[in-house]
């Protein structure tokens, strides 16, 4: 199979799970506010967030896992390959004991913390189940799943994984209609997770010639511990939201920012999903030198990145209150509707996004010294504004960290990248921010005369159709007049798979 074919499997396969994500996204929690209430909802996603933060463990080891597999995979050095395989196997392992002190440490812990009026064993239990699904998601199988990224076959692991969720979310909902307890609810999605690992072992023994006990002095991986920087960074922002509110706001708080940020990152995971097989394709170029091959390629990622991430943010932005106020139709125990930290949400959603295709060329380098500084730099960054602001502005504080602390790591990026790596002119990166801005600019003014419905989900999705396809006109046109040979390219592309169909 060819890189190409890889390419288009390993983005199908992605926007398919990222598709039935959202969904599910959708589904579960408004039944969990509707049967448990808006603090259940919220302490659920405050553990989850809390149990998620044992990630910092991995340190980017995976990131670096995957770089260092490239070239090995590329040569067929099988050596290598188990060399490589079988430390980040030890290596996780030993993670996953740490997991286990650390649930029973937040089981003490965590009670204290949280302002909310549910005994000590109901929070004490809620956190070992679901930490139990932590454990089957994240642990087992974690090395199959990255010898697969690596070797351009995330679309095994990507159908595998939308199996799995659709069967977790049937089971969910009859449990959840059913009238059953939360805590039956958790531990029947950890013990459906757990079947990930089990075929994904299969596959991967039956297909690559793996020894299970093979030795090495020392470690095969390089800038192991470099990578701890750019995973910190993307833990943080991932994390550190939940982490303030928990301590400084409320169950309700909590709830309201899954919600909003359920849809917002949905949206970021399609685009991420997008570009689900850029990253070992880069990677296998850099392997091979490939270096103007690279250079082409990384500036169709990035200007593909760009419009995408304007077109449905903007569009996000627009629809998002009208959505939230019929989904949260028939929930009155706290106030859903807060317009100003939807927006500042999704600008920071957009940024992030804008970062990807810098930050996938940079791990696929193996710059993770190089990159460190700026990489603790971003958190810290986050940590003290969203402490600062979360008092008077409450969530809209916290968006505000975060989005300022993504846009500073984007910018150092593009500028890292430019220099050091690819050697790209900077300044065409500054320009497709600039037409980023004047997309925005021309969305908003143009649908603002559009009235959205927010009255059910059938007249809701006719706006929203609208508003879409207002904005995709916008975007051609925009994109016509700055980067005419792209967007004619992606057109006529459009044109031949309608024809085909």
């Amino acid at each position: 199979m060819s890189r190409a074919d890889r390419l288009k499997k390993n983005t199908i396969s992605s926007l398919v799970y990222q598709a039935l994500a959202i969904i599910a996204g959708l589904i579960v929690p408004r039944l969990v506010i509707l049967y448990y209430g808006s603090s259940i909802n919220g302490l659920v996603y405050s553990i989850a967030s809390f149990l998620g933060f044992i990630t910092i463990l991995d340190l980017g080891i995976g990131a670096v896992i995957c770089s260092n597999l490239y070239k090995p995979l590329a040569e067929k050095n099988l050596k290598k390959v188990n060399e490589i395989f079988n430390y980040a196997r030890k290596f996780y392992n030993k993670i996953a004991f740490i997991l286990i002190l650390y649930t029973i440490a937040l089981i003490f812990i965590y009670p204290h913390i949280v302002d909310g009026d549910f005994g000590g064993f109901f929070i004490e239990s809620l956190i070992g189940i679901i930490s139990i699904s932590v454990f089957a998601q994240y642990f087992f199988g974690i090395t199959y799943t990255l010898l697969l990224q690596s070797d351009q076959k995330q679309y095994i692991s990507f159908y595998l994984n939308s199996i799995i969720l659709v069967l977790n979310v049937f089971i969910t909902v009859i449990l959840i209609t059913s009238g059953v307890s939360i805590h039956i609810v958790k531990i029947s999605a950890a013990i459906i997770f757990f079947l990930k690992p089990l075929v994904l072992g299969i596959y991967v023994k039956r297909n690559y010639d793996l020894t299970k006990n093979f030795k090495t002095k020392k470690s095969p991986i390089k800038q192991q511990w470099n990578g701890v920087a750019q995973h910190l960074a993307h833990l943080i922002q991932d994390k550190t939201d939940i982490i303030v509110l928990s301590f400084f706001s409320t169950l309700g708080s909590i709830s309201i920012y899954s919600i909003y940020y359920m849809i917002v990152s949905g949206v970021k995971a399609f685009i991420y999903a997008s570009a689900a097989g850029f990253s070992s394709l880069i990677g296998d170029m850099i392997a091979r030198n490939e270096a103007q091959k690279l250079k082409n390629l990384f500036e169709k990622f990035e200007w593909l990145t760009h419009t995408i991430s304007t077109l449905l943010f903007t569009t996000t932005s627009i629809l998002l209150i009208p959505f939230i106020r019929i989904y949260t139709n028939g929930v009155y125990d706290i106030n859903y509707i807060l317009p100003m930290f939807g927006l500042v949400l999704s600008m920071g959603a957009a940024v992030r996004c804008f970062q990807l295709p810098y930050n996938t060329v940079v791990q696929a380098a193996l710059h993770f010294k190089e990159t460190q500084k700026s990489a603790i730099i971003e958190p810290i960054i986050n940590l003290l504004i969203s402490i600062i602001l979360v008092i008077k502005l409450g969530l809209v504080g916290v968006a505000i960290g975060t989005f300022i602390s993504i846009s500073y790591r984007t910018i150092y990026l593009a500028n890292y990248l430019s220099k050091n790596i690819i050697k790209i002119d900077i300044k065409n990166t500054y320009n497709l921010f600039l037409v980023d801005v004047v997309s925005v600019i021309f969305m908003i003014i143009v649908t603002s005369f559009v009235k959205i419905s927010s009255y059910d989900y059938f007249s809701w999705s006719l706006s929203a159709a609208l508003i879409f396809t207002i904005n995709i006109i916008i975007t051609i046109i925009i994109n016509l007049v700055f980067y005419k040979k792209y967007i004619l390219k992606v057109l006529s592309r459009s044109v031949m798979i309608l024809k085909k169909y």
